[in-house]
């Protein structure tokens, strides 16, 4: 058995980026509703039946950030020449705007960021990059990482260890993968608060990416998705199931989820402009 994110191996085939998380997806909720209920487990065990395996979603840390940058990022033209340390398949997205993404283990990314050997750098979000130390180095957080809006994480597990196990054994695993899911997304929703609150304490500056920025990137990927699903069938036939589930929940969550979120977002805000007078 092993646990990874699946779109480390998009360089055997692109599909396998469906397995974690295509850049402007699904969230978190949005993708563990698609593997279990919209035929995703299915597909992505068809990719994975090629390589011998099987998998199960058993974790996602929720929406990640856009990362950190030495200087501030206020157009899609900034982004150009920029030696961006980001992960999976983003890096292709981003090359068309003239990014040059760089490929770094954890470890590797402070001495870079810090040498000016690259400009900025990606990893997760608050709680994980706190214990990276990119504050000291990299003043500006951006956000989000719309390359990782609900990045699922697998159990895979050889095909034929995992016939050979008895109905029971199989109901346990499954159900660890299950439990495993769930408390990771509950934990990263839990720490990160109190993590991005130390992080501005040190002087971190919290920006978002400009709705141009957004917008062309965004662009890009439609650009780059259909250029794939040309080339490669396995592609085309995830991404028609995965494109028409994310239409459909992005119009579900724009009637009740998003319009409670943004009124709490808003109530929260005004609550505390009334305190502080």
């Amino acid at each position: 058995m092993g646990n990874t994110a699946l779109y480390y191996y998009w360089g055997k085939d692109p599909a396998f980026t469906f397995g974690t998380a295509l850049p402007f997806g699904l969230n978190t909720r949005q993708m563990i509703s698609w593997i279990r209920h919209g035929g995703g487990e299915e597909l992505l065990n068809g990719l994975l039946k090629d390589y011998n395996c099987i998998g199960f979603a058993a974790a996602n840390t929720g929406a990640q950030m856009g990362g950190w940058f030495r200087k501030e990022i206020n157009t899609s033209e900034d982004l150009r020449g920029l030696k961006f340390r980001v992960g999976g398949f983003a890096g292709t997205i981003l090359t068309k705007l003239g990014t040059v993404p760089q490929q770094l283990a954890a470890g590797d990314i402070y001495p870079a960021l810090e040498k000016g050997t690259i400009d900025a750098a990606e990893w997760v979000g608050p709680y994980d990059d706190e214990k990276l130390g990119f504050a000291k180095i990299a003043k500006y957080y951006y956000y989000p990482g719309w390359w990782e809006g609900g990045p699922e994480l697998d159990l895979l597990v050889n095909i034929k260890a995992w016939e050979a196990l008895p109905p029971e054994y199989k109901a346990i695993l499954e159900a660890a993968c299950a439990e495993a899911n769930v408390w990771m997304m509950a934990k990263y929703d839990a720490v990160n608060p109190d993590a991005l609150k130390r992080l501005l304490a040190m002087g971190v500056k919290l920006q978002p990416f400009s709705n141009e920025i957004m917008a062309a990137c965004y662009k890009a990927s439609t650009e780059v998705y259909d250029e794939f699903a040309t080339k490669n069938a396995k592609f085309k036939k995830v991404y028609d199931s995965w494109k028409k589930f994310r239409n459909e929940q992005d119009q579900w969550f724009a009637v009740a989820e998003s319009r409670f979120d943004n009124f709490m977002i808003a109530a929260e805000r005004l609550s505390q402009r009334g305190a502080k007078k």
